[in-house]
């Protein structure tokens, strides 16, 4: 009798109901993202994703929005900040609750995806305080104060909120 073991991902945690969050998945991963019964990925590495994560995600019919060089900018650093167009972008994916269940990542899931995360708990109105504990939590020692400098002066107000938003907002 064999047992299946579900693993997740580096990183992996709940923003909201059927929203998750998570660094790259390999296929030791692929089970437990099933069981998720994701309907979309937005991806913000300035990585290519691996080949088999792009087989998994074709194979399951997953959408897939590649945010990690918007604009053509195919010399993006890992290291380079995530820009006001990718956030704004990536929100207006988590804000249609037609894309759940959805996971957002990046390749570790800690600096490019733990700022989306704390924008969107701006847009939720939670204290910096508690944003910033939460994005140092999956950032670990890898801290970096820029992307909590963005967070703290990105404007809620250029977020196009729909009418049909997640119950959570």
């Amino acid at each position: 009798m064999s047992s299946q073991h579900f693993i997740p991902p580096l990183n992996y945690g709940m923003i909201e109901e059927d929203l998750y969050r998570s660094g790259q998945p390999n296929e030791l991963n692929f089970p437990f993202l099933e069981k998720l019964g994701l309907k979309t990925v937005v991806w913000l590495a300035s990585e290519e994703p691996n080949q088999r994560f792009l087989d998994f995600i074709d194979d399951q019919e997953i959408q897939f929005h590649n945010l990690g060089n918007v604009g053509g900018m195919s010399s993006v650093s890992a290291w380079d900040p995530i820009t006001e167009e990718v956030v704004l972008e990536a929100l207006e994916h988590i804000l249609n609750p037609h894309n759940y269940p959805m996971i957002v990542m990046c390749n570790l899931g800690r600096h490019r995806t733990g700022t989306i995360v704390g924008c969107l708990r701006k847009l939720q109105k939670w204290n910096l305080t508690s944003i910033f504990e939460e994005y140092r939590r999956y950032a670990g020692p890898k801290v970096r104060v820029l992307n909590e400098q963005f967070i703290e002066l990105f404007d809620t107000d250029l977020v196009r909120v729909p009418m049909n938003r997640p119950k959570w907002l």
